[in-house]
């Protein structure tokens, strides 16, 4: 088998070519309304019962205007974005960080981007389909209700732990177990954020998409306390098992015609959670592919949920 370069190989799996790896278990049947309504009700918790989406069905004339209208509206906003670098013992990581007006102990976001968003340019994770996931929280409506940090890392070689010399018949990277060194980084970047700035430790969020959204199922497995809330998309495999995660409250979208990773990896991961005890939230949109943060980060009623959620 002809080698590729782990960079490439990284980008296969986060993105089209992660089809190939999925592709067994896409004829799997599940019922979006099953996960939402086998919840249990007796809890009290704020994710017990997804919130009202955005009318219209996912293909409608008024819910594509409300992703048009956001393109217009946030154009520019990724101005607002300063330049970071972190310098840890054997690497360095670009990053870009949005500091609020606000003042008192504010939220921290984390976004991490999708392959199309790699590089070390610290530019490219800001750009492109990314531009959903960077701009909604800076939107000056969610600013004045919601003011946050929102922290933006740039990776060069995914967000999980990856073997590149170790590949599967289809030509991609195997996924390990363990922490991966990117998202090593990006932990420490929050720690050192938390020391310079009077971030609310008790309101750090995570979300991403695609190859960002198995970073964020990766995190939140491998330090299940940590973060008060998470908004995967889409989010291609991980190495870990979904249940590690259910400490942290979930809303997870994903496009029922995703062409690039299969809605059963979600799918799967949902009924996971839900045998295991836990109470995701879950958004499968009919119709829609892999571009699906365009439908999840126009959702009006994703920031309130998002930022209602605490650590104890």
């Amino acid at each position: 088998m002809p080698m590729i370069t782990r960079r490439e190989a990284v980008r296969r799996l986060g993105a089209a070519s992660a089809g190939a790896w999925f592709a067994g278990r896409a004829g799997m049947n599940f019922s979006m309304a099953q996960a939402v309504s086998d919840v249990k009700s007796g809890s009290a918790s704020a994710y017990d019962s997804v919130p009202a989406l955005a009318p219209g069905t996912p293909m409608s004339p008024e819910r594509l205007a409300l992703i048009e209208t956001f393109k217009k509206e946030s154009e520019g906003l990724e101005q607002k974005y300063e330049p970071r670098t972190h310098k840890g013992d054997d690497m360095v990581m670009p990053y870009r960080l949005f500091r609020p007006e606000a003042n008192g102990k504010i939220p921290l976001v984390v976004y991490l981007c999708g392959s199309g968003g790699m590089g070390n340019d610290n530019l490219r994770q800001l750009g492109l389909g990314n531009v959903f996931g960077t701009r909604v929280w800076l939107l000056p409506g969610n600013q004045k209700r919601f003011p946050c940090y929102v922290l933006v890392p740039q990776t060069d070689s995914g967000w999980v732990r990856y073997d590149a010399w170790d590949q599967t018949k289809a030509g991609l990277p195997v996924v390990l177990p363990g922490l991966g060194e990117m998202a090593r980084s990006v932990l420490d970047i929050v720690d050192s954020l938390c020391h310079e700035f009077a971030i609310d430790e008790r309101r750090i969020y995570i979300t991403g998409q695609s190859m960002g959204g198995s970073g964020v199922w990766h995190m939140t497995a491998v330090r299940p306390d940590f973060f008060a809330a998470a908004v995967p998309c889409c989010g291609s495999d991980t190495a870990e098992d979904a249940t590690q995660s259910i400490g942290t409250p979930v809303w997870n979208f994903h496009g029922a015609s995703d062409q690039a990773v299969p809605v059963a990896v979600s799918r799967d991961r949902i009924a996971a959670l839900q045998k295991a005890g836990g109470h995701p939230l879950y958004t499968e949109y009919a119709g829609v592919d892999h571009n699906v943060w365009e439908w999840a980060y126009t959702e009006p009623a994703l920031p309130e949920w998002l930022f209602s959620q605490r650590r104890g």
